[in-house]
């Protein structure tokens, strides 16, 4: 698969499958033990197998079943006097989608959405019973349902996007770089060497295959790439700051050491925000002119013109630093230019007139004032990295001047000490980090890559007895 298949949901059509009016059971059987066609449903009532399945299903303990159904009709007093739910249930699925059914003469149709890639198979199942697929126009301003790709690197982070939203059909799925993201700020706040290879460790048990006493841990197989990420940058920031279990001296200090250079690492961090920030408006840019055109793009602050009045400030800002006159008048042109394009999209948004001119220069004032506030909120990650790095210092000055009095109570202390320090700073700044790195994935980067929701496939499936 290539690689950029994994930025993009599975391509989807509108379909209508249609049977003869005296096949349609076969017909619907058919469709759904192949399972690839989420139909337009107009009731969500089942008919009379519904009030027999409610009466079983009241004398039996079984909470859920799977739909069982059979190419033949069965007789329900013989399903219900035998309490058999699953093949009750399968009915009731059949009826339901039944009852959408539009009716023609001899013909009978239902609408319905399934990837594009599905159709060949689907024709071919249907065709031995009389029905056929035919392909159908969409129908303006509905949205298909969103089919993600099962890449492995998508895969992994896609837990992050998803506890966010659905992606819309339209939109580039994120999950890849957010993955990264979230993995690269956990590791800025908590980087130890020490610390990071447990959780390393951790992520490790959890993805491997569990058996025994051990097959719970399986339920969070999910977050193992997770964990395994955090751990891997964790190390790597650890070997930066010359950090394992603290400043014990274990490791060589490859970069700085946090707490000596404070203001440094505040103003790499804000730097690191910037430039995710900038990612952010260049995929809410192309998401935008995928929704609706370059004209949609260009005048959305999560667009062209957010994108635009960032860098036009980020110039600005640049060229007042190093004194280049000729940056700082590109910047504020540029920056001017997208305010316009920018009132202009909320001023239509906001339906004209006056009241909306009002509108659109409140919600102006306030997209430029997060720009900032969003930026220097990234300084998080310094001052929960200053956090660790504070606390694992005070373990070890703690373990050193116990150990350094000699004898069994200030060696087993020392020992004490040391472990019970580094067990509550691992726990206290691992859940401090994953809820920071967490919160500026979804307030800072989601909110320009969004702006709305999807929804997901869900295709109609049904057992074949």
């Amino acid at each position: 698969m290539p690689w950029r298949d994994a930025f993009e949901p599975r391509r989807m059509a509108r379909v209508a499958v249609v049977a003869p009016t005296n096949e349609v059971r076969t017909v619907l059987v058919a469709l759904g033990s192949n399972g690839c066609v989420e139909p337009e449903l107009f009731t969500q009532s089942g008919g009379s197998t519904e009030a027999i399945l409610q009466r079983v299903r009241a004398h039996t303990p079984e909470s859920s079943v799977t739909p069982i159904v059979s190419f033949e009709p069965p007789d329900l007093t013989v399903l219900e006097r035998d309490g058999d739910v699953a093949a009750l249930a399968g009915e009731e699925e059949l009826e339901r989608v039944r009852a959408s059914m539009i009716e023609e003469g001899s013909v009978a149709a239902i609408a319905g959405w399934t990837p594009s890639e599905s159709l060949d198979a689907l024709s071919s199942a249907l065709a031995p019973y009389g029905g056929a697929v035919v392909c159908l126009s969409s129908p303006q301003g509905s949205q298909p349902p969103t089919v993600l790709r099962g890449a492995s690197a998508a895969a992994a982070f896609q837990p992050l996007v998803n506890t966010y939203g659905t992606v819309p059909y339209s939109d580039l799925n994120p999950s890849v770089l957010a993955g990264v993201a979230y993995v690269v700020m956990f590791g800025m706040m908590f980087g130890d060497v020490g610390h990071g290879a447990l959780l390393l460790a951790l992520g490790v048990v959890v993805m491997w295959p569990l058996r025994g006493r051990f097959v719970a841990l399986r339920r969070f197989r999910w977050a193992g790439p997770f964990v395994i990420g955090a751990g891997l940058t964790s190390i790597g920031f650890g070997l930066a700051f010359g950090e394992a279990f603290g400043p014990t001296g274990l490791v060589p200090t490859l970069w700085l050491r946090p707490l000596d250079h404070a203001t440094t690492l505040l103003a790499i961090s804000v730097a690191i925000g910037a430039v995710l920030l900038a990612g952010s408006y260049a995929l809410g840019a192309l998401n935008r002119f995928r929704e609706g055109g370059i004209a949609r793009s260009l005048v959305t602050m999560s667009g062209l013109a957010g994108a635009a009045l960032y860098l036009g400030l980020a110039l600005t800002g640049a060229g007042w630093y190093w004194h280049r006159s000729a940056i700082v008048i590109a910047g504020a042109i540029l920056a001017v230019i997208a305010l316009g394009l920018g009132f202009l999209g909320l001023f239509v948004e906001a339906g004209g007139r006056a009241s909306g001119a009002l509108e659109a220069s409140v919600e102006l004032f306030d997209a430029v004032l997060r720009l900032g506030t969003n930026t220097v909120s990234f300084a998080r990650l310094a001052a929960f990295g200053l956090t660790h790095a504070a606390l694992s210092s005070l373990v070890w000055s703690g373990t050193a001047s116990l150990w350094r009095t000699g004898g069994v109570f200030g060696v087993g202390g020392a020992i004490i000490v040391f472990a019970l320090g580094n067990a509550l700073t691992f726990a206290l700044e691992a859940l401090v980090a994953g809820v920071q790195a967490l919160r500026l994935e979804y307030y800072e980067i989601f909110s320009r890559v969004f702006i709305t929701e999807g929804r997901e496939f869900h295709p109609w499936h049904v057992t074949v007895r």
